[in-house]
């Protein structure tokens, strides 16, 4: 009788009426970035790898990155680098004992958030500005 209660009784607190809040979904996006950025970290090392070991290795591995899958794959890179760096900024404000009330905390979030993604797509502009200019 009693694990037939036990196997009914919800979760606590129970997935279907949790609302994520803004801090706990940017602190996941936080890892989850940060992990992002140590695989790019790794890409990057292949980069500078193959440019080191001459211009066929160098063409293969810029071939790549130019590929569609590439670019997202520096899309994503990007946008972690831009959130990991706001976030980060947030994050030391909070070390200096600043916006700790719950509106600052929700309105520079969302200015994360915005920044981040903003930042990102001046870069994507940027870059491709520049690769018309220098082609």
């Amino acid at each position: 009788m009693i694990s037939s209660l036990k196997d009914k009784r919800p979760l606590s607190p129970h997935l279907q009426i949790y609302k994520i809040q803004i801090t706990s979904l940017l602190s996941i996006l936080h890892r989850i970035t940060g992990i992002v950025l140590f695989g790019g970290s790794i890409l990057w090392t292949f980069w500078l790898l193959a440019l080191a070991t001459g211009p066929d290795h160098y063409k293969t591995m810029q071939d790549f990155m130019l590929h569609p899958v590439g670019l997202i794959i520096l899309l994503g890179w990007s946008f972690s680098f831009f959130y990991h760096l706001c976030n980060g900024i947030r994050h030391l404000m909070w070390d200096c004992g600043l916006g700790y009330d719950l509106t600052t905390v929700r309105r520079t979030g969302w200015l994360v958030v915005f920044s981040s993604f903003f930042l990102t797509l001046l870069t994507c502009v940027l870059g491709y500005l520049c690769k018309e200019i220098w082609s």
